[in-house]
């Protein structure tokens, strides 16, 4: 993605959906995408590992610049890389050292998602260095991890990061749901997230689950679909669907059996 085309990314408005279609969307949505930082997890990866370098609050204000859409995500994610001076020992020795605390009801949602045969991607600007654990923790492949690689040298030294992915720049997001819509064909596709980036990404997403849980941004407060500051709201959308599709198969049960007894019986006659 180029940087004209980051550029031609507009802000996102609210859908015309109703918080019931939105429900009804989530609930039928053949693919969940969550974003990582702040949403799966309770922290910011990038300030975290800034933190860990000494340079946490030059990297945090730039970190909420892009989070608001104040300034251009794959500006904002030169900037930092740039500030922290990071080393490949010393992001191993970070991932290692501190590993991330998952959201409060996230955990139990994923998995309640993936018995209903919904797969589950994780979709961040983050870094696969620090994202990958992560999904092994959920049990998730790394092939449905969507996010940036940080680039070093051959004696460990920073180098850059991998421009050519979609999510380093503006807009990526929506790239990396249009490709998987294109690749498996999922006719509904949900996007979880707390940042504009997410919120960039409906469409292609059909529904944008806004998560407040962490940080509360008020352009994606006013956008969202659905607005959520607790997993457990989502995971009740979820279980609301698995009561109404057990009262239905109760249902049609006992009118199947209502129907046989009425046939042995006219055949008793």
């Amino acid at each position: 993605m180029s940087a004209a085309s980051e550029a031609a990314v507009e802000p996102c408005s609210k859908s015309d959906m109703t918080r019931e279609e939105a429900k009804l969307a989530f609930q039928e949505a053949d693919a969940v995408c969550f974003d990582v930082d702040s949403t799966v997890v309770t922290t910011e990866g990038v300030d975290e590992f800034a933190a860990f370098l000494g340079v946490g609050d030059k990297v945090a204000e730039l970190t909420a610049s892009a989070m608001n859409g104040d300034m251009k995500f794959h500006e904002a994610l030169d900037a930092r890389l740039s500030i922290m001076g990071a080393t490949a020992e010393s992001l191993d020795e970070f991932v290692r050292t501190h590993p991330a605390t998952f959201t409060p009801g996230v955990e139990r949602l994923i998995v309640s998602l993936q018995a209903r045969g919904t797969h589950v991607y994780l979709v961040s600007g983050g870094f696969t260095q620090m994202i990958f654990p992560l999904a092994d923790r959920l049990s998730l492949p790394r092939s449905r991890v969507f996010a940036n690689t940080i680039l070093f040298g051959d004696e460990g030294e920073y180098s850059g990061f991998d421009q050519t992915a979609p999510t380093a720049w503006a807009g990526g997001k929506a790239k990396v749901i249009a490709q998987l819509r294109q690749e498996h064909g999922y006719p509904v596709v949900a996007m979880v997230g707390d940042g504009a980036t997410d919120l960039e990404a409906r469409p292609p997403a059909d529904v944008f689950v806004g998560f407040g849980g962490i940080a509360q941004r008020p352009e994606v407060m006013a956008n969202a679909d659905l607005w959520v500051t607790d997993f457990a709201d989502v995971q009740a959308i979820l279980d609301e669907a698995a009561t109404a599709t057990e009262a239905a198969t109760a249902t049609e049960a006992a009118a199947a059996t209502e129907a046989a007894e009425d046939t042995s019986s006219s055949a008793r006659s």
